[in-house]
């Protein structure tokens, strides 16, 4: 069986630092660190795409490794 990966990027540039990534992620991959959003867990990603679907300015993708 294979297992997809998932690597989660933020745009720092585009985020506004709202924390809704953080508090909807399931697998706790955000962090705020200097009042941008970044993914210190970013294995932890499920693919589940929730952080994209809450971030307005559109500052996170998801790529599958």
């Amino acid at each position: 069986m294979c297992s997809m990966a998932f690597n989660p990027i933020v745009d720092p540039e585009k985020c506004q630092g709202c924390e809704e990534c953080v508090d909807v992620c399931p697998g706790e991959v955000f962090e705020m660190e200097d009042g941008k959003s970044v993914p210190v867990n970013a294995e932890e990603c499920l693919g589940c795409e929730s952080c994209i679907e809450v971030c307005e300015p559109n500052a996170i993708i998801i790529e599958e490794t």
